[in-house]
């Protein structure tokens, strides 16, 4: 994310507080990681980061599933940079998220584990019933954090 982004974000008052029940999960529903009303504007922010564009990276965060092959491996996801996002916490900005599709598919049973992905970043703005995104990834790998990358 640009700079001035990250320093909003980081100058942000509490949006939220941890000290309650768990809300119902709606990453799953129509919406379920778009922005509510109300935020502060980088919570919007489309804003990206020019030079990334055709970069070769390893990203890590966490799945969003979005679709699976006949085995149930998972082919297209989101990656969010915190667990559960939209679940009790306003889901992260556009440009915070990135559409990975990976065709060869990853088994994922928890949305709480985090994964690393590895491919070419671009900037493109993708739009669906469940996110907004400005980044999108074809991704070369797709794999579980291990407690040895720690």
């Amino acid at each position: 994310m640009p700079k001035q982004d990250q320093q909003a974000l980081e100058n942000m008052p509490d949006l939220v507080t941890h000290d309650t029940e768990e809300a119902p999960g709606a990453f799953e529903t129509k919406g379920g990681l778009k922005q509510r009303d109300n935020l502060p504007a980088v919570m919007y922010s489309k804003n990206t980061v020019a030079s990334l564009e055709g970069k070769l990276i390893k990203l890590g965060g966490y799945p969003v599933p979005i679709e699976n092959d006949a085995q149930g491996k998972v082919t297209q996801l989101f990656i969010v940079p915190y667990p559960g996002a939209c679940i009790h916490v306003p889901p992260p900005p556009p440009n915070q998220i990135v559409l990975i599709n990976y065709p060869k598919g990853i088994q994922i049973n928890d949305i709480y584990e985090p994964i690393w992905v590895i491919g070419k970043l671009h900037i493109e703005q993708v739009t669906n019933e469940l996110a907004d995104a400005v980044y999108t990834m074809q991704a070369d790998n797709v794999r579980l954090v291990q407690e040895s990358d720690l």
